[in-house]
């Protein structure tokens, strides 16, 4: 496999966890498969000189901007930066100089992903004209202020428009990255990421007020492998009595550890989980509704809408037209 080269743009006050989180990804794929990862990872600056993040921390560039613009660049990643106004209004400000380069660099460039509030700086480049984007809630109003042609919506972790994905604040990099690497080496890959990264694989678009609350995690080695048992086998029935038959534990054992550690009893826990792996197949892909049923263990259309209803108020129908992603 040719190696990918991904570029991350730096500059002054950008937010650090903005560059850092994408590479950190794009770092574990290389534990996560046999032989190289496939990625290259370089940072890259107007200079050479060493650039201040927002946190404070000096992070220095490995390539000037000018050095990768002949070159084929797989993704170029985009971070943002803000500003507090006098009323402590968060704003997002764009270097000329940076926005100019992304303008430039986009036309070699497989696919461009902004970060955060770095959907500023690729809307003032003209690349999401006329495409729908997302950045950080803070800063919405602004970017549909300033930027018309561009449909704005806050709500979904991250977006994709063709060759263009844009994400939302902070954390949400790492869903975005995960769901670049997804897009190019497989789910099953960005989930093994996800797991050493301690966090949940995120659907392509999930939604704050549509989101299922993360669980809490157990402090048993046990508990968890079990967990991980429940989403790899979510199409299998999953009774209690199974569960409590692998950790060679009676019923009633498995219910007291669900609520003490998880807070939750082993039912809804499976619901919930079957309901989060549901979204990411009604939002990925064109599965009829029984199937989707089917594959997460729900039996019937009929089961999956009361479940979606319990945990998101929606249904499965509603939830497709409203986040599909294209």
């Amino acid at each position: 496999m040719n190696e990918r080269l991904v570029v991350v743009a730096l500059f002054e006050d950008v937010d650090l966890l903005d560059v850092t989180g994408p590479s950190e990804v794009f770092s574990i794929v290389q534990r996560e498969r046999e032989g190289p990862s496939g990625y290259r990872v370089v940072l890259a600056a107007e200079t050479l000189d060493a650039v201040t993040t927002s946190a404070g921390v000096r992070v220095l560039p490995d390539v000037t901007f000018a050095s990768v613009a002949d070159r084929r660049i797989d993704t170029l990643i985009v971070p943002g930066a803000v500003t507090i106004g006098d009323e402590r209004e968060v704003r997002a400000v764009t270097d000329p100089t940076v926005v100019e380069w992304v303008r430039r660099l986009a036309p070699r460039t497989r696919r461009v992903a902004s970060v955060c509030v770095g959907a500023h700086v690729l809307a003032d480049a003209g690349l999401l004209s006329g495409k729908r984007a997302t950045t950080h809630w803070t800063t919405s109003d602004q970017l549909a202020r300033e930027h018309p042609d561009v449909v704005v919506d806050a709500d979904p972790i991250f977006i994709r428009d063709g060759d263009v994905w844009t994400g939302a604040g902070l954390t949400a990099c790492l869903d975005l990255t995960l769901a670049l690497v997804a897009d190019d080496l497989g789910q099953e890959l960005a989930l093994r990421v996800a797991r050493q990264l301690v966090m949940y694989l995120k659907r392509p678009s999930g939604q704050s007020q549509f989101s299922v609350p993360l669980q809490r995690v157990s402090a048993s080695r046990r508990v968890e492998e079990l967990r991980h048992h429940i989403t790899t086998h979510l199409s299998d029935p999953l009774t209690v009595t199974q569960l409590a038959e692998r950790l060679h534990i009676s019923d009633r054992q498995l219910t007291r550890i669900f609520a003490a550690e998880l807070g939750t009893t082993p039912a809804a826990y499976i619901e919930t989980a079957r309901v989060e792996a549901a979204r990411n197949q009604l939002e990925a892909g064109d599965d009829t509704l029984d199937v989707v049923a089917r594959t997460n263990g729900f039996g019937t259309v009929d089961t999956l809408n009361r479940a979606f209803r319990r945990r998101l108020n929606t249904t499965p129908a509603e939830y497709r037209n409203r986040f599909r992603t294209r």
